[in-house]
């Protein structure tokens, strides 16, 4: 289990990726963040308290359209190619 705290400033972006590889959770501790999805025709907004299902089959980038900072917490599974349990 991987935990990673992201500061994304006001204008700043998480960028483009996918998760073909490991699943997520994005718990968005504070502020209010847009995602745009491969899977969804228009952007999802994501604010404080809400958690985020990021599956193999999601392509996506987030952005910060606010004039405040956003904090998310992302939990996933790093696949670790020399772990032959895995």
């Amino acid at each position: 289990m991987r935990v990673r705290r992201l500061i994304v400033e006001p204008g700043g972006i998480v960028p483009w990726h996918n998760h073909a590889d490991r699943s997520a959770l994005i718990v968005t501790v504070k502020g209010e963040i847009m995602e745009y999805a491969s899977t969804c025709a228009a952007p999802i907004v994501r604010s404080a308290g809400e958690v985020a299902r990021e599956l193999p089959a999601t392509s996506h980038w987030w952005k910060n359209l606010s004039t405040e900072p956003v904090e998310l917490l992302s939990f996933d599974i790093l696949h670790d190619s020399a772990d032959t349990n895995m």
